[in-house]
């Protein structure tokens, strides 16, 4: 009978031990979420990548400046679809935002709560990190905000136009002819 209590007791344990870690992380994706709700974050291009793709270094603010790290995949992606950037050196041309008209986002709302989600959401599909450079941290003093976070990412801007244009977000390239 005490073996039995002590077996229900450790597998108790281990059940509370892995929930604990599991609200943690979920807790931290939220923080996460709620860093960059207001999409603070600045882009810029660094290089030309592969055919199809854009090579962008993401200024991501947070906090923490792991959790900006983290959001720059994110934040390049949007940066893409609602900003755009200016040209500049390393053979770098002025990229328009994907989508033009501002109101889309509010209009596909759902769409993009659910493609930007946290936990998996479909813009992971266009993006990579730089593996070769590291991130630049710079520490700011600006309301809300502790860091200032430089990562270099690669956006599959081919990729991610077509499925847009799948989902009916946007028009095709063909559809103004």
């Amino acid at each position: 009978m005490k073996k039995i209590i002590n077996k229900a007791t450790i597998l108790t344990v281990i059940f509370i031990a892995i929930g604990l870690v599991s609200s943690a992380q979920i807790s931290k994706k939220k923080k996460a979420q709620k860093d960059t709700e207001a999409w603070k974050y600045e882009i810029e291009c660094v290089g030309i990548g592969k055919p199809g793709t854009k090579v962008v270094k993401v200024w991501s603010y947070s906090k923490k400046a792991n959790v900006a790290e983290n959001q720059s995949k994110k934040n390049a992606v949007h940066g893409m679809v609602f900003q755009g950037y200016s040209g500049g050196g390393q053979g770098c041309t002025n990229q328009k935002a994907l989508i033009t008209d501002p109101s889309v986002g509010e209009q596909k709302k759902e769409f993009f709560d659910n493609f930007f989600d946290i936990n998996g959401g479909k813009y992971m599909k266009f993006v990579s990190h730089s593996s070769d450079a590291t991130p630049e941290i710079i520490k700011v003093s600006m309301k809300g905000y502790k860091y200032k976070v430089g990562v270099i990412v690669t956006v599959n801007t081919n990729a991610l136009r077509k499925d847009l244009e799948a989902a009916g977000v946007v028009k095709g390239l063909s559809s103004g002819f």
